[in-house]
């Protein structure tokens, strides 16, 4: 390496003053000196020695590449080695790291670990006897109301048949033209209907013709005790009275028929069985009250 810079230092010492003489010495001048030559400026073994310099000088400087392109590959590899090993030491500490959390765990929370299973399915069977008994309560709430259903359904059948069967002998009570076989209807119709008071009056109606006033009257405060109300009831009760021969208490009765309703205004006057009242000032002040007032009204 000092040999080569010595070389470098002659060359440009040798360039400089070449360079200083042209320029102070004109360049015709020069020229002149060069074609005026008659043997060379410099002797075989000064450019020998210049050659062997810069062949020297090429060596060192490829040697220098190769020495510095290996220095560089050698850095390279040291920092891929300390890559590599860091990558490895901290996947074997993680490794490391890994082992022990296992080994605390089997050695330490085995116990654990089973308990929490055993509670686990402990919880699972908690939960699955609660819904088996909540869906047995709603099982058993939706049998009840079927049963319920059910028991409805019978009655309301029971009562449709009841109802069918008390149409029917209304139909057959309409149809009778004997009075003996209607009052047995009627007894029939009693029987399925304890409490029916329009069959109570309409068998009080078939007593009154076959002459029993006194059982017609019975048959009225049967009917007027389910029903105080019923007018038809007041109706016949002033039938029977009449036959009987209690007119006043006849009157009484219709009046009781009058305030309730007017539709039997006229078949007060033209029933038969009523005839022995028309002559009483009490039952035409009766029928020529109401007729005032509905005159009035």
């Amino acid at each position: 390496m000092p040999r080569l810079l010595t070389t470098l230092t002659i060359l440009l010492l040798c360039t400089l003053n070449a360079t200083a003489a042209a320029d102070t010495v004109p360049a015709a001048a020069v020229q002149e000196a060069v074609d005026n030559l008659e043997e060379p400026l410099y002797s075989p073994f000064i450019e020998r020695y210049v050659l062997d310099e810069l062949k020297q000088l090429r060596t060192d400087m490829g040697a220098q590449r190769a020495e510095f392109i290996q220095m560089t590959v050698d850095r390279e590899h040291s920092a891929v080695d300390r890559a590599v090993t860091y990558a490895t030491d901290t996947i074997t500490y993680f490794f490391y790291l890994i082992a022990a959390a296992s080994s605390i765990l089997v050695l330490v929370g085995w116990t654990s670990i089973r308990e929490i299973k055993e509670r686990v399915h402990s919880l699972a069977d908690e939960e699955i006897n609660r819904l088996i008994k909540q869906y047995e309560a709603r099982l058993e709430s939706i049998e009840q109301q079927l049963s319920q259903k059910s028991q409805h359904i019978e009655e309301n059948r029971e009562q449709i048949e009841t109802t069918n069967e008390v149409q029917s002998l209304w139909l057959r009570a309409g149809q009778e033209t004997n009075i003996t076989k209607k009052i047995l209807i009627y007894d029939q119709i009693l029987g399925v209907r304890p409490e029916d008071c329009e069959a109570l009056t309409y068998k009080a109606d078939a007593v009154l013709e076959l002459g029993e006033p006194q059982w017609a009257s019975n048959l009225c405060h049967q009917a007027l005790r389910i029903d105080p109300e019923n007018t038809h009831a007041f109706y016949q009760l002033a039938c029977a009275n009449t036959v009987m021969g209690h007119l006043d208490e006849a009157v009484h009765y219709l009046g009781d028929v009058l305030q309730q309703t007017e539709s039997y205004r006229q078949d007060i006057i033209d029933d038969p069985v009523l005839l022995p009242l028309h002559d009483l000032e009490s039952f035409q002040v009766l029928l020529g009250l109401y007729t005032d007032n509905e005159k009035a009204g």
